[in-house]
């Protein structure tokens, strides 16, 4: 009797959200790999728009012991799995308190939004070697249980089990934001971690594309950290102090030697492999050491009587955003030779970056012409969020929502699970 209930239960449920495919409010959760904090993003989703809707968006800093909590975890350590699952709860209540503080911000109600695509904070991404996995926290259940409203998430793991990597997922989304295209466009998201989409011409022969090009802001938000360790922020404000520096060609050279960045898509990355200990090991492997002065800093490895060479820290940053840049550069060069290129991500506030990253890509090639989201109405900031709403509305009207070409999964697939209140 009572799973006769349930089952007209759950037709009553689905019959409802058929009402409300029609004109819809999802609610879109990220926390990105630069743990800064809570984005929301209420879309208005219809089978029948041409587009996805931004109706308002909403972010929340997290506190420096959050923030620190988050991070920790990016690395392997001492009571891991502990320390893991109580973040995992203590984030879904954050993300509820958020949730609600902006639906009153809104004058709505639980009640008049459909789902939740809830993409959770992201500690660990291992997408190659022996049983790959990937590690989004945030509770999905604890989430729809505080909240009272249908959660839509662990997106990554069924592209995963299917051979893909999980990542990038954004790709497919951004094809409906630019239905119609008369040339090709590449979207470059700069997070902690930077990916590029690339959307062609209709009518060309290519496919959508997206991978991951190597690091956005990551290592210049640890570097930056490290070397002020006093400072109230945790990045380099407009690149400034970075802009005061020097590129070191020879790091730069063995930075974009990487195997990440000569690697073959699709490929996928994350803070457990960009980070400090990684770039220490460029520093080591040309024998470079920072200043007497600055050596207490960051404590390099090298090998008594070598004869080593001296490098500012202003100099390193100074080269790891020369990194980034170049890192996308290369990686649009070779996908496409004509495009309208669109920046979006964290980085676009980044003024250094975004000045750097346009005189290269006019180096590169004169007819790539860098575009800004805003002119389109799209908030740059609320992309990634908008995106794991429109996930969520994809799951719910059984839409694929994955691209293998991106992922390199073995066939398409609709992303997701459900967890009810």
């Amino acid at each position: 009797m009572l799973s006769y209930l349930h089952a007209i239960m759950q037709w009553l449920r689905m019959s409802n959200l058929s009402d409300k495919h029609k004109n819809g409010y999802y609610l879109g959760v990220m926390s990105g790999t630069s743990a800064d904090g809570i984005d929301l993003a209420l879309v208005e989703l219809s089978k029948l728009a041409a587009a996805p809707r931004l109706v308002a968006s909403f972010y929340r800093p997290y506190l420096e012991p959050m923030r620190s909590r988050i991070s920790s975890l990016y690395q392997p350590g001492a009571n891991e799995i502990d320390r893991a699952f109580h973040l995992d709860v203590a984030l879904a209540h954050l993300f509820s308190e958020a949730i609600f503080d902006f639906l009153k911000q809104q004058k709505l109600t639980t009640n008049d939004i459909v789902a939740v695509g809830n993409h959770g904070q992201t500690l660990r991404h291992r997408p190659s070697g022996d049983n790959p996995f990937t590690l989004q926290i945030g509770c999905c259940q604890t989430l729809a249980t505080l909240t009272g409203i249908r959660v839509i998430g662990q997106f990554r793991r069924k592209d995963m089990a299917l051979g893909g990597q999980g990542a990038p997922l954004v790709p497919i989304f951004h094809q409906q934001l630019f239905p119609e295209r008369t040339q090709d466009h590449v979207l470059v998201n700069i997070g902690g971690i930077a990916n590029l989409t690339l959307l062609p011409k209709q009518g060309s022969k290519k496919t959508i594309l997206g991978f991951d090009t190597g690091p956005g802001n990551a290592l210049l938000d640890d570097w930056f950290t490290q070397c002020h360790p006093h400072s109230t922020e945790h990045f380099d404000c407009d690149g400034r102090w970075g802009n005061q520096g020097n590129i070191h060609h020879g790091l730069l050279s063995s930075f974009m030697a990487d195997y990440f960045i000569t690697a073959a898509a699709p490929k996928s990355s994350g803070r457990e492999y960009f980070n400090v200990t990684w770039l220490q090991k460029h520093l080591n492997s040309l024998m470079l050491t920072l200043p007497q002065q600055q050596q207490h800093l960051f404590a390099l490895n090298s090998e008594p009587d070598v004869q080593q060479s001296t490098i500012d820290a202003v100099d390193i940053q100074a080269t790891l955003l020369a990194f980034t840049v170049q890192s996308i550069v290369d990686a649009i060069v070779a996908i496409t030779p004509q495009a309208k290129i669109y920046v979006c991500g964290g980085g676009v506030h980044n003024q250094a970056l975004v000045t750097l990253l346009e005189q290269q890509l006019v180096i590169a090639n004169p007819d790539y012409s860098l575009e800004q989201l805003q002119t389109l109405m799209i908030d740059t900031d609320a992309l990634e969020a908008m995106a794991f709403a429109w996930l969520a509305f994809a799951f719910d009207c059984g839409l694929t929502s994955n691209i293998p070409a991106a992922t390199g999964a073995s066939r398409e697939c609709t992303l997701g699970c459900e967890f009810l209140p």
